[in-house]
């Protein structure tokens, strides 16, 4: 593993029962890398994300991440997980608590930051995404775009080394996904690591560094983003890629 290596993935497998959700997948996220995982539904994507700050358990596996094999026993998970900013579909705003509460929790409780400091933050964060004027509103009062925008800087108060997006605007009208997108677009120009699951091509094409295919539980390809759309070397990446472009 080299110095650069953020997160490195050995033989994960993941299980539901029967279902072989992940059947050995390994895979590094360099410092900076932007990489971004693609594939039909069912594929495993979403629980290749949710495995690396162990929101699913893996069944086998590494998971490396600073060096440390998180999904050991014994690791003190939650310790990682403050290093990971995570962004779900469906936002995860605590509804009772106005848009600055729900940026300031977290850096106050588990980062000890006084109140002052984590609303300092909180605000130029809101600022950034041109959101300031609803630091007061509650998340019944925004609009789908501005809920995600919202998670995104949320998760950016904690200041995390890898930033994880699952799906980050399946659940949004379409003309407020380039909101979003634009806001991840920025932050992947400022270097900061992320490994997002996506269905924007767009996205995939232009921000990531690189571009990883699944299919059925497993990497079929992963090369740069240029390639990969332009001259596929996997049938079924051909295939799928056909039908999505």
């Amino acid at each position: 593993m080299t110095t650069d290596t953020l997160i490195r993935v050995e033989n994960l497998k993941k299980h539901f029962g029967d279902l072989e959700a992940l059947r050995g997948v390994s895979l590094e996220i360099t410092k900076g890398e932007v990489l971004v995982i693609i594939g039909p539904s069912g594929s495993g994507k979403s629980t290749l994300l949710r495995c690396l700050n162990l929101l699913e358990l893996p069944t086998a596996g590494k998971i490396l991440f600073e060096g440390q094999d998180i999904a050991a026993p014994k690791v003190n998970i939650n310790a990682y997980r403050m290093k990971m900013g995570m962004v779900f579909q469906q936002f995860n705003l605590f509804p009772h608590m106005t848009v600055l509460k729900n940026m300031t929790i977290a850096p106050i409780r588990l980062l000890k930051k006084t109140r002052e400091e984590a609303e300092e933050k909180a605000m130029a964060l809101l600022k950034r995404v041109g959101l300031s004027d609803r630091a007061d509103a509650y998340p019944s009062q925004l609009s789908g775009g501005q809920k995600q925008r919202i998670a995104i800087v949320r998760a950016l108060c904690m200041d995390p080394d890898v930033m994880l997006f699952d799906e980050p605007t399946s659940a949004l009208d379409p003309e407020m996904v380039g909101e979003v997108l634009e806001v991840m677009r920025e932050l992947a120009l400022e270097g900061r690591t992320m490994a997002v699951v996506t269905h924007e091509m767009g996205f995939a094409r232009e921000v990531g560094t690189s571009l990883l295919f699944m299919d059925q539980g497993q990497i079929v390809e992963k090369g740069k983003p240029a390639d990969l759309f332009d001259h596929p070397q996997n049938p079924r990446t051909r295939e799928f890629l056909s039908k999505v472009l």
